[in-house]
């Protein structure tokens, strides 16, 4: 009897271990895909600002090589003088695991630090945040940004700790960088299409939507363009 209860104790202790190891090993691959995941953010922007830097230097070189010209040409000259100067692109042509980079969300209260995509397939929104509607980013209108809640702190896990008054801030193409004030923040079902087509008046907006930690549910996000 003795040895058969033995028995039943190492059985049970060998499944308890194999249990932890389990649970281990997917903590483990959970903190490795989050860590990779948010290096790899990291990567895509510092690559994003740099374009979006050499972009302005181009942009600021052209804008003293016009003024330079027209300045020569204003002035009386033994040969005429041709004007060099050329336009560069407003469109960085970036790419962030394949997928268009439209530009770039902060939210430091969250820590939030991600391209925002064009694309809103499962596999993008698996990687970053993405813009679903609206006329583009710090344009006039309600512009819509969606991503998952992972419930691990990635993309918008941590919407639901954001406030009235913080601060989001959304850097487009050309290197625009605007602070954008939370006023408003609720939850709805999932099927509520409302918020997108909302009007603002000619302000420029933003809408943040993501699910609820039960998945039940979508918190909505409004902040307006200071």
């Amino acid at each position: 009897m003795e040895k058969k209860f033995n028995t039943v104790l190492t059985v049970i202790l060998v499944v308890a271990v194999i249990a932890i190891i389990i649970l281990v090993g997917f903590w483990a691959y959970d903190f490795y895909t989050k860590y990779k995941l948010e290096q790899d953010a990291l990567k895509a922007i510092a690559e994003f600002e740099n374009a979006i830097g050499e972009l302005n230097n181009s942009n600021m070189s052209n804008d003293i090589l016009s003024n330079t010209a027209n300045s020569i040409a204003s002035e009386p000259q033994e040969e005429p003088q041709t004007n060099t100067n050329t336009s560069s692109g407003g469109s960085s042509g970036q790419k962030y695991k394949n997928f268009t980079i439209l530009g770039q969300i902060e939210i430091p209260k969250t820590k939030v630090n991600y391209p925002v995509l064009a694309e809103v397939s499962p596999k993008a929104l698996s990687v970053s945040v993405a813009q679903l509607y609206g006329p583009g980013l710090n344009k006039p209108g309600n512009t819509i940004i969606i991503g998952h809640n992972n419930r691990n702190g990635l993309f918008f896990s941590n919407n639901k700790k954001l406030a009235i008054g913080d601060k989001i801030y959304i850097t487009d193409l050309s290197g625009n960088k605007l602070e954008y004030t939370i006023y408003n923040k609720y939850e709805t079902t999932d099927t509520d299409t409302e918020y997108m087509t909302r009007e603002t008046n000619g302000a420029t907006e933003i809408s943040l939507s993501t699910c609820t930690d039960d998945n039940a549910r979508r918190i909505i996000i409004w902040a307006k363009a200071n």
